[in-house]
């Protein structure tokens, strides 16, 4: 989630929350390149890695997109995840993100909102997300749409494979 400038556009009459189609990879790809330069990375993200991950023989994610009938106002990228120990389903909420001049207008909200549904049809018993840590809007937007916020405790490690 970003902070939102001083823009703010009209919200679309009808915007609908559906799963990402292949003719949708290019303007996907575009936000998921302004999300990434928001906090300040540069996108080494394409459109034929999101074809492979969304539409390949293995697919690795899902996405849904707000559709607000002239082009896609958001997304939020979902990864399946697993606790071994307790042998529960859960879903990673990986990305969600609203185009500058639309936030403030519930598309995040029923973006998540269609999220539980999926993880729900998926048989998971948990949906989750993260924030960075200095991110207090996006902390406060979790909270009111119930999330518990769960310290993180251990550290990640990473191994290259290539």
């Amino acid at each position: 989630m970003t902070e939102d400038s001083d823009l703010t556009l009209p919200r679309p009459m009808v915007v609908s929350i559906r799963h990402a189609r292949r003719e949708d990879l290019a303007e996907l790809n575009d936000m998921i390149g302004l999300l990434a330069a928001h906090h300040g990375d540069a996108a080494t993200m394409t459109v034929e890695k999101l074809r492979r991950d969304l539409f390949g023989p293995t697919p690795w994610i899902s996405a849904l997109v707000a559709d607000g009938g002239e082009g896609l106002l958001g997304y939020a990228i979902l990864m399946p995840l697993y606790r071994a120990d307790e042998g529960r389903r859960g879903m990673e909420l990986h990305q969600l993100f609203v185009r500058d001049g639309q936030r403030g207008n519930g598309i995040g909200q029923h973006l998540i909102s269609r999220a539980r549904d999926v993880a729900r049809q998926a048989g998971c018993d948990y949906l989750s997300v993260s924030a960075a840590t200095g991110n207090f809007a996006a902390h406060r937007f979790y909270e009111q749409l119930e999330f518990i916020p769960r310290p993180v405790t251990g550290m990640r490690f990473l191994q290259a494979l290539a």
